[in-house]
């Protein structure tokens, strides 16, 4: 019995340590293989396109409905990326670069410079700005990404991003 209730209470703290460990974003850093730092600040939401989608529904890695995502706005991550200036000695050595997008509980999503600027998934990436008709701005989600024409949606829906680092395959 002791055993048991050892265990409820270990699982607990657990559970309440990963909750003190999600901050929402209102900010993220462009880094790695740059030329310059950017930082962005989703007030700055207004200088980019939108992009709208009616509905996402969000399937875990065996593809089986979480929820699903209604009245979706955002702007795309491609076009953000585009204020950084890639530490690239060709546009051909850009193949072999890669974007990270790293939350503030350290969950990570993965694009090629291939796949975001050079295939259709690019124009399907979305930070979301609005949700259900309402502002995402400040939201516990924070700045949040969704790769909307995944198969399993939620492999790549990132909440609360907090970096974005540009790498080269070694």
């Amino acid at each position: 019995m002791k055993f048991l209730l050892s265990i409820m209470v270990l699982l607990y703290a657990i559970k309440a340590s990963a909750q003190m460990d999600t901050v929402s974003t209102t900010h993220f850093s462009i880094e790695g293989r740059v030329k310059e730092k950017v930082d962005f600040d989703i007030t700055k939401i207004q200088s980019y396109s939108t992009k709208t989608i009616d509905s996402v529904v969000i399937l875990n890695h065996l593809k089986q409905r979480k929820h699903a995502i209604k009245n979706i706005t955002g702007i795309l991550l491609k076009d953000v990326l585009n204020k950084a200036v890639i530490d690239a000695e060709n546009p051909k050595a850009l193949s072999e670069y890669y974007i990270e997008c790293i939350a503030t509980d350290n969950y990570k999503i993965v694009f090629s410079w291939n796949e975001l600027f050079n295939t259709e998934t690019g124009n399907n990436v979305l930070i979301i700005t609005e949700k259900d008709g309402k502002s995402d701005v400040g939201s516990d989600d924070g700045i949040a990404i969704i790769t909307s024409t995944d198969f399993a949606t939620g492999r790549r829906y990132l909440k609360n991003l907090k970096q974005v680092l540009i790498k080269r395959v070694n």
